[in-house]
C-alpha cells in the first residue's frame, strides 16, 4: 500500500526484464545455465489467472466507478477502441487499476513506463522487445530485438510487430506453450499502456515527443490496437493543436476518508487495535494529504508508537485501553503531521516547544492568564504556512518589485538611508497607504504564486543550514523535494479554509487568479512561528 499506486500487484517478467539494467553481479551469475523458456503470447497478459469481477471491486475501495468507465470504454471483445487518458493524482491507484481491468479482461498489452524508459529510445525498443516476445538475457548480451532512435523507424518496426501478434491472436494459439491456469489469451486487440507520461515532458526532445505518441492511433492506422495513456496531470497539460484524436479522459479523484479507513484496514491481523489506531490520526493527517504512500509512511512509526504500551498485540483494546494509549501517542501526532510532505525539521527542537506550550497552557489554567496573542489556535503544516505567506506577499506587493524583493541571495535589503521627510512626503504617503487600504489585497496568478514560495522556501532552508553549521559546525543536507510537494494540494486546502480566494480568469493572461484573505496580523503570527522575516519583503510606501 506505501507505493505509487495501491493495492500491491505483481510485475509482469516481460516489463521487469525489458528494462532492467546488468550489473556485475548479474554478469556473474550469467554463466549458469538458464531455465527460462521462450516467450509465448501469454506473457503479454498480467496475472498467472484471471480475476473475477467481483474480486476485481473489492481490491480497489472507491474505484467502483473508474472500472465500469474504464470496462465500458474498452468495449466488448475485438472492438476498436479510442485512446484513453487516465490522470489523476499520486497514488491515486491508476496504474494498478489499469493492470487488473486487463487482468480481468484477460486482454494481452504491453505496459511501458516513462520513468524507467527514460529516453524515446529505451521507450521505444521497450515497447518493441515486448511485441517481438525478446528477453534480455547473457545470451544476447542484454541487449535488444531492434536497435531504434528515430520516431519514423520505430512507426515502420511497430506496425511490423504488431501485424504480427494480430495474426497470431488470429490464428491457432494453440501452439503456444500454455503456462497459465485461465487459459488462452482472449480477442485479438494489443493495447499499448504507456504511464508516467508527465515525465515525458522533461525530456530533451518532448516537443516532438509528445504529439508523436498522441498521432500514433492515426498514423498506425491499426483497428487491433489501442493506446491507454496514465499520468498524474490532467489532459490540459498536454494540449497540442495538431489535429490527432484526442483520448478520451478517465480521472482518479483524491480517496475520501471512508475509502482510505478501507484501504489501510485490509490484511490486518488485529482490525480492532488497528481501528482504534486510524480513529485518532485518519481525520487529521487525511486533511493535510490524501495519498497512500505518504500517509502509509506516516502511518508505520505512529502504530509502533501506539502499541507500545502493549505487552499483546492480538488483544482487542477496551476503552479505559484506548484511552491509556491515545495518552502515549498523542505527543507524536503534532510533530509528524510535518512530516507528512518530508518537511525537514527538527524533532528535538519541536520536542521542547511542545513541552514550553504545555507548561505555559497550565500556567493559563492555574492562574487565569490570557495565552499570548502571537500564538496559532489552528495547526497548519509548514509547507502551507510558507505558502500562506506567498499568497499573502503576492497580494501586498505590486508584481513589477518582485524582482528586487526577491534575488539570489533571498530578498533584497529594504533599510535605507534615513533622512528627514518632509511634511508634504509625510502626507502623501499617508494619502498613498489609505488608497491602498481602500483597494485591499490585489490577485495574483499561480506562476507568481509558486515563484515567490520558491524564493522564501530556499531562503528559509538556506538559513537552517548556516544555523546548523554554526551549532554543529555539520552542514544539513536538504533535498530538494522537502517544502515543494504537493504545492498544489496545500493551495486547494488554503482554498477550502478560505486563507486563499480564487477569482475570475484574467481575459489576456486566461489563467485563474487568486487573492490572499488572511490580514497582517495573521500573516505576521504564522511568520513568527516560521522565524520568518515577514517585514524584510513587504513593500511600504
Amino acid at each position: 500500500m506505501g507505493k505509487e499506486e495501491s493495492p500491491q500487484v505483481t510485475r509482469r517478467t516481460t516489463r521487469s526484464s525489458a528494462s532492467s539494467t546488468p550489473n556485475s553481479h548479474n554478469l556473474a551469475e550469467s554463466s549458469l545455465p538458464s531455465n527460462l523458456q521462450a516467450m509465448t503470447l501469454d506473457d503479454l497478459t498480467f496475472g498467472d489467472e484471471p480475476i473475477s469481477f467481483e474480486d476485481l471491486i473489492s481490491s480497489f475501495p472507491g474505484r467502483r466507478i473508474q472500472v465500469h468507465e474504464l470496462i465500458g470504454l474498452m468495449g466488448p471483445l475485438n472492438s476498436p477502441m479510442i485512446p484513453l487518458f487516465v490522470y489523476g493524482g499520486a497514488s491515486t491507484g491508476k496504474t494498478s487499476v489499469v493492470l487488473q481491468v486487463f487482468r480481468h479482461l484477460n486482454r494481452p498489452f504491453v505496459y511501458s513506463s516513462c520513468r524507467t524508459c527514460y529516453s524515446p529510445r529505451i521507450l521505444f525498443e521497450s515497447i518493441l522487445n515486448q511485441l517481438l516476445l525478446h528477453r534480455k538475457d547473457a545470451g544476447n548480451g542484454y541487449s535488444s530485438a531492434k536497435r531504434c532512435e528515430k520516431p519514423s523507424d520505430f512507426v515502420n518496426l511497430l506496425r511490423e510487430a504488431l501485424l504480427t501478434v494480430v495474426s497470431n491472436l488470429k490464428g491457432d494459439l494453440g501452439k503456444s506453450s500454455l503456462k497459465k491456469k485461465g487459459g488462452r489469451v482472449k480477442g485479438k486487440m494489443v493495447y499499448l499502456v504507456i504511464d508516467n507520461l508527465e515525465l515525458l515532458r522533461q525530456w530533451d526532445k518532448s516537443a516532438t515527443v509528445l504529439p508523436f505518441l498522441f498521432k500514433l492511433y492515426d498514423i498506425l492506422n491499426v483497428p487491433e490496437v489501442g493506446f491507454v495513456f496514465i499520468s498524474s496531470t490532467s489532459p490540459d497539460t498536454y494540449y497540442l493543436d495538431t489535429g490527432y484524436v484526442e483520448p478520451i479522459p478517465v480521472y482518479f479523484p483524491a480517496y475520501t476518508e471512508d475509502h482510505l479507513r478501507e484501504i489501510f484496514m485490509r490484511n490486518q491481523a488485529n482490525p480492532k487495535l488497528y481501528s482504534s489506531f486510524l480513529d485518532l490520526v485518519l481525520r487529521p493527517l487525511s486533511r493535510i494529504t490524501r495519498r497512500v504512500d505518504e500517509l502509509s509512511a506516516a502511518f508505520s512509526p505512529l502504530f509502533k508508537k501506539y502499541c507500545e504500551p502493549l505487552s499483546d498485540m492480538r488483544v482487542a483494546p477496551s476503552e479505559e485501553m484506548k484511552r491509556r494509549l491515545f495518552s502515549h501517542l498523542q505527543p507524536h501526532i503534532m510533530p509528524s503531521l510535518n512530516e507528512v510532505f518530508r518537511v525537514s525539521s527538527k524533532p528535538s527542537s519541536e520536542g521542547k516547544v511542545n513541552k514550553e506550550k504545555a507548561k505555559r497552557k497550565g500556567i493559563v489554567q492555574r492562574f487565569g492568564v490570557s495565552p499570548p496573542f502571537d500564538e496559532l489556535e489552528f495547526h497548519m503544516s509548514t509547507s502551507a504556512k510558507y505558502l500562506l505567506i506567498s499568497a499573502f506577499l503576492a497580494s501586498r506587493n505590486p508584481a513589477t518589485l518582485d524582482a528586487s524583493m526577491f534575488d539570489s541571495t533571498g530578498g533584497s535589503d529594504n533599510r535605507k538611508r534615513k533622512r528627514k521627510s518632509s511634511e508634504k512626503a509625510i502626507d502623501n504617503k499617508e494619502m498613498a497607504e489609505q488608497e491602498l487600504l481602500m483597494k485591499g489585497p490585489g490577485t495574483f496568478p499561480m506562476e507568481r504564486l509558486l515563484a515567490i514560495f520558491q524564493c522564501i522556501t530556499s531562503v528559509a532552508e538556506y538559513s537552517l543550514e548556516e544555523e546548523d553549521q554554526a551549532t554543529n559546525g555539520l552542514a544539513v543536507d536538504s533535498g530538494d523535494s522537502g517544502l515543494m510537494s504537493d504545492v498544489l494540494l496545500q493551495l486547494s486546502s488554503l482554498c477550502n479554509a478560505n486563507f486563499i480566494s480564487k477569482g475570475g480568469s484574467c481575459p489576456l493572461e486566461g489563467s485563474t487568479r487568486y487573492r490572499s484573505t488572511v490580514s497582517e496580523d495573521m500573516a505576521l503570527k504564522v511568520a513568527r512561528s516560521l522565524k520568518f522575516p515577514l517585514s524584510k519583503y513587504l513593500y511600504r510606501n
